[in-house]
Order: structure tokens, then C-alpha cells, then sequence
């Protein structure tokens, strides 16, 4: 992928909105890393969520600075939230006055985030567009079916961004590693990592799934734990209780940098699609990771050779049969996975695991 834009001159500080998920962000790590080699000297600003200045604090990387954005409906909140309240505006000045030379809109297709880059009071903008959305000075049309990586390498093509890597890297602290190895020791042999969770509980394997992969690994010796968000304490527990092998429970107990270190130690994640899973491909860890097909088109692994998707075909509701693609959304969550077959997911794990003697070196460590 190239590039013909130039990149701007006298750019000095640039503002990227991406306000939502874990996964979200991970998809957006090769364009920030290309626009950081396109602009070495500009400060790179990330218009985010509390969590992301959480995380990113004293991390190496592109991502030199976080704002929190307020309640702004559409972006990082929901719609019926109003885009003009006193926090707002207060907000808007203070960005205008930071002078940014540059703003991307990396959330979605714009009818709510183009007004929001276009009230930082940029010098340039550029992003995304579907055909209700605001324009920006420069912009690329939002194609739903599109890899979420490639997306973002094109928004930033726009400004003069060669892509430097079509893979998601991030780099672990000092305090990331001292956290896992509160949790797990150093010392222990390196563990295979079930996560059942995910925003969407049409993405969920189910957990008696999880169990039976779980009581295969263990039975060869194979240490496994299972992982998620406190909010996941359901589902853990429910792979916990399907299973008669031993299974480390860590649910809750590690904040995102922490989990970053454990995974990058660990031999393999088996995962629905969900933020762990794309964390832990971040880090260099290899995935088994249970798509459905619409999903793995857009959030899909770029390369096969540490990432094993297993993928589900199922076009239509297995509630009611309205089709995924043609009909109207219907108002029902039943899992739209669970077709994926124990035996595949199994069989990835046990390759992925036979052929790691090539795995790449953990993350760089940093302090922070």
C-alpha cells in the first residue's frame, strides 16, 4: 500500500479521535505508527476515554498525550447525549487553543465525529465519510466491510502517511511486567489463556466450549487460565464450573497493562473476538480466535502465521432467521458462533503450540 499525498509542512501537533474500545484502538496502531514515521517532531494527541490515559501513561509509542473527551453524543457516548453543554464548550476552546495543525477522525463514519473534528479548530482535517455525514478537507468513503487496520492506514494516506507495518504492536512497561508477575510468577510454566467474553454477546463461544479445549490442554500438562473484565465474572464462572481440569482463574484481577504481560508471556490465547484477543496479537502472542464472518473481514488478523481464526458462517438469526446482511437488525443476542466446532479450535491450539520454537522476542520493556 502507497501512498501520493504529500506529507503536510509546518505540522507540529496533531489531534486523532478514537473514543471507544480496547479492540478499536488496537486496529488503529500501524496508521498512528505511520503517521509518527511521516511526522517524527509532532506531538500526537489522542482525543479518548479516561481508560485510554490510564494505559497509555509512560508507554512507549505514537501516542504522546491523552484528553479525555466529555459526554459528546455519538462519540464516546450514547446518541442521546446533547453535543452542547458547558463542559462541551469549555472543552472545544480549550482544543482550539491548542493550535493543532492536523485532526483525524478515526470513529466511524463521521455524522457525529466530523462536527467534533471540525470544532477543534484544526488548521487541516481528515477522516472518514459516509454520504450523511459532514465534510472534512480531506476524506475517504466509510465502507462498513473493510479491515478496521486498513482503514485507518488509508485516513492517514490521506495526510502523507507511508504504512511502516500492517501489524499492531505494543510495548509493555516495567509495570506492566512487575503487575502480571504479582498475579502469575515469572517462574511458572508459560499458560494458554481462554478469554469467553465479549462486547457483543452474539460473539460469545459457549463456555462449555472453552471447558472441553481447556480439559484437552490440561490433560497433555498444558497449564491454562481463563481471563476478562470484572463485568465478565458470569462467564468465567461459567467455564470454570463446565470444566473437571484445573483452570487458573484471573478474572478482574489485572489491569489492561497487566494483562499485556501476562499475554505476551504466555504460549497462546484462545478468544472470542473481543479486545483481549487483539491485545494479545499486539504483543506478539499467538491467537485462536472464533470470528464471525462478517466480523473477520473487519477486525480480522492481516497474517496466518501466529493467528489461527476459526470462523463461523451463519448469515441468519438463529432465533427469528432475519439475515445479518439483507434485513433490519433484530433485537436478539443469541450467539452467532457457537457453530465453530470444538475439534477445529482444538486442533489450531495444538499447531500454534507445536510451532512456537520461531516466536518473536516479547515486546520491549520501558519504564512507566
Amino acid at each position: 500500500m502507497t501512498t501520493s499525498a504529500p506529507v503536510l509542512p509546518n505540522v507540529h501537533k496533531i489531534a486523532v479521535l478514537r473514543a471507544n474500545g480496547l479492540g478499536d484502538l488496537i486496529f488503529t496502531l500501524p496508521a498512528l505508527a505511520a503517521l509518527r514515521a511521516a511526522y517524527p517532531a509532532a506531538e500526537i494527541v489522542l482525543l479518548g476515554k479516561g481508560w485510554h490515559r490510564d494505559f497509555f501513561a509512560g508507554r512507549p509509542g505514537p501516542i504522546d498525550r491523552v484528553v479525555v473527551i466529555p459526554p459528546y453524543g455519538g462519540v464516546g457516548a450514547l446518541e442521546a447525549v446533547g453535543d452542547d453543554s458547558p463542559a462541551l464548550s469549555a472543552f472545544f476552546a480549550a482544543m482550539r487553543a491548542e493550535h493543532f495543525d492536523l485532526a483525524l477522525q478515526f470513529h466511524g463514519g463521521g455524522r457525529h465525529s466530523n462536527p467534533f473534528v471540525r470544532r477543534l479548530g484544526a488548521r487541516v482535517t481528515a477522516g472518514l465519510r459516509t454520504p450523511d455525514a459532514a465534510p472534512l478537507d480531506h476524506t475517504i468513503p466509510y465502507i462498513y466491510y473493510q479491515s478496521e487496520i486498513m482503514r485507518y492506514l488509508e485516513v492517514v494516506g490521506l495526510v502523507g502517511a507511508a504504512p511502516v507495518t500492517l501489524e499492531p504492536r505494543l510495548m509493555l512497561t516495567e509495570a506492566d511486567q512487575a503487575e502480571a508477575a504479582q498475579v502469575y510468577p515469572v517462574s511458572a510454566p508459560p499458560l494458554v489463556v481462554l478469554h469467553p467474553g465479549a462486547s457483543d454477546p452474539r460473539r460469545w463461544w459457549p463456555a462449555s466450549r472453552f471447558a472441553a479445549v481447556a480439559a484437552a490442554l490440561a490433560a497433555g500438562g498444558q497449564p491454562v487460565a481463563v481471563i476478562g473484565a470484572a463485568e465478565e465474572r458470569a462467564l468465567a464462572d461459567a467455564v470454570l464450573a463446565a470444566s473437571d481440569a484445573p483452570i487458573l482463574d484471573l478474572c478482574g484481577k489485572l489491569t489492561l497493562g497487566g494483562l499485556a504481560a501476562l499475554l505476551a508471556r504466555s504460549r497462546l490465547i484462545i478468544a472470542n473476538d473481543s479486545g483481549p484477543l487483539h491485545l494479545a496479537a499486539a504483543v506478539g502472542t499467538p491467537t485462536v480466535g472464533i470470528f464471525w464472518c462478517g466480523n473477520l473481514i473487519t477486525a480480522g488478523p492481516p497474517t496466518r502465521a501466529r493467528q489461527r481464526p476459526q470462523i463461523a458462517w451463519r448469515l441468519t438469526c438463529p432465533v427469528c432467521g432475519a439475515h445479518f446482511i439483507h434485513d433490519a437488525p433484530c433485537a436478539h443476542h443469541a450467539s452467532v458462533v457457537d457453530d465453530v466446532a470444538t475439534a477445529d479450535v482444538l486442533a489450531a491450539a495444538r499447531e500454534l503450540l507445536l510451532y512456537q520454537t520461531d516466536k518473536p522476542a516479547e515486546p520491549s520493556t520501558r519504564k512507566g
